[in-house]
Formats: C-alpha cells, sequence, structure tokens
C-alpha cells in the first residue's frame, strides 16, 4: 500500500499509529515512507532488511533480537516468526478480533479486494496464479517451494494454528472470513501433522 494523503488519513482517522512493520523480507517497499509519515511509531522488521532499507530507525527486527524479545503490542497481537520460510514471515494474531494477518503465508487468489479501486481485472495479470488458494494443490506447491524443511518449519505452523483465528488476511489476495482455520490447516497441513 502506498503512503498516499487518503491512506494516511484513513490511517490517522482509526486513531494514534504506534508501530510500522514490515512482515517479511519482501514487503518493505512503503516501509521509508510510513515511517517518515508516523515518525513517533516503532519500526519493525524481520532479519535482512536493514540493508534494503537503510534510511529506516529500526526498533526491532524479528530474527536478529533476542528470542523472546517483546515490541510492545504482545497484550494485543502476538506473533511468530518463520526464521526457516524462505522470506522470513512474521504471522500476527490480533486476540480481540480473532484475525491472523500474514504476507506469504497464505495466497487467496484472485485479490478482487485489492483490485477493487483499480480498474483492472484481478485475474488479467498471470491467468495460472489467479487460482493459487489454501484449499488448492498450487498452494501446497508454492508452500513447498518457500517452506522447504518440513521439519524446521513444522513447530512455527503448529503454533499459529494453536490461536483462536477465524478471518486471515493475506498481503496476497481476498481475506477469509469465518473459513481462516480451516484455510490455514489446508495450506499448511503437512507442516501442522508433521511428527519427528
Amino acid at each position: 500500500t502506498k503512503a498516499d494523503e487518503e491512506t494516511l488519513t484513513k490511517l490517522r482517522e482509526i486513531g494514534p499509529v504506534k508501530y510500522v512493520v514490515a512482515p517479511d523480507v519482501f514487503h518493505w517497499l512503503n516501509l521509508e515512507n510510513f515511517s517518515r509519515a508516523f515518525p513517533d511509531a516503532k519500526v519493525i522488521g524481520v532479519d535482512g532488511l536493514e540493508p534494503k532499507v537503510p534510511g529506516v530507525k529500526w526498533g526491532g527486527i524479528y530474527g536478529k533480537d533476542p528470542e523472546g524479545t517483546e515490541y510492545g503490542y504482545e497484550s494485543e497481537i502476538s506473533a511468530r516468526y518463520f526464521s526457516h520460510f524462505e522470506n522470513k514471515d512474521v504471522a500476527f494474531f490480533h486476540h480481540d478480533s480473532k484475525t491472523l494477518v500474514v504476507a506469504d503465508l497464505i495466497f487467496n487468489f484472485p485479490p478482487t479486494e485489492q483490485y477493487s479501486k483499480s480498474g483492472q481485472s484481478p485475474t488479467s495479470w498471470i491467468p495460472l496464479v489467479s487460482k493459487i488458494g489454501p484449499f488448492s494443490k498450487l498452494h501446497g506447491l508454492l508452500t513447498s517451494s518457500l517452506a522447504k524443511d518440513i521439519k524446521a518449519n513444522a513447530p512455527d505452523a503448529k503454533a499459529v494454528n494453536e490461536w483462536d483465528f477465524d478471518t486471515i488476511i493475506p498481503c496476497h489476495g481476498n481475506s477469509l472470513v469465518g473459513n481462516g482455520k480451516a484455510a490455514w490447516q489446508a495450506a499448511w497441513g503437512k507442516y501442522i501433522n508433521y511428527k519427528d
């Protein structure tokens, strides 16, 4: 999302912005703009982002800070860092709304919500990609390519599965409302069910 005036106004209407978070090593393009727009916010990222965004004053780095480091939102939001996942994703669980927020851990295409104001088709760019959803075989292949080591990724997938969520908001695609837990279990089943 761009840090344009419409977006910044909407965020300010919600309340003070306390955190600006880059949830993995690929979702950071507007991080510096948001950190400038909200200079009092703590900027949190993942290991590997510092050289990509040198103009940011970091308040925390998952994967670099000691395990168990708290950033200030833990009473409302739990986080799980997938250190063995290719993109170094963090999954966030908002307790009150029972919502899981993820970057590249879940895809739910086509992204009709994201394209709703664009005037473009959400399926026109790559037709095959528009079929990737958490219940599809394509998602299984994508997850396997990004989480190659089942044994290493299993504890993270299992920890997220223990959270009491029913909605998933992914960076890529439509929100999964009411069936979020089933979607997580479908996409990450072989990791959740892994036994040593």
